[in-house]
């Protein structure tokens, strides 16, 4: 399985999302900390999720972070997220 997918898997389990989009940007990363050949290293989530309701965009980051903190460790070098409930400014 692609990281990319199992983000994707980890991220659709756990908060059931409203929408998600995960991708992959190490291309504009080639010859940055990080990169690798083949990519995967750099990744840019935007998620829509009722489970952020009531929590601080620190907290929320904190959600996904603790929940990839496998990916985290290894194969991914850099994680942009937009975490938003729905109907918030941005989702």
């Amino acid at each position: 399985m692609s990281v990319k997918d199992s983000i994707s898997q980890k991220l659709n389990e756990a908060f059931a999302p409203e929408s998600l989009d995960v991708a992959d940007e190490s291309y504009l990363h080639e010859g940055h900390a990080g990169h690798r050949p083949g990519g995967e290293t750099h990744f840019r989530i935007h998620i829509v999720s009722r489970a952020f309701e009531g929590k601080s965009r620190v907290e929320r980051h904190r959600m996904i972070n603790t929940l990839l903190a496998v990916e985290l460790a290894g194969p991914i070098h850099a994680l942009a997220i937009r975490a938003t409930v729905p109907g918030e400014p941005g989702s």
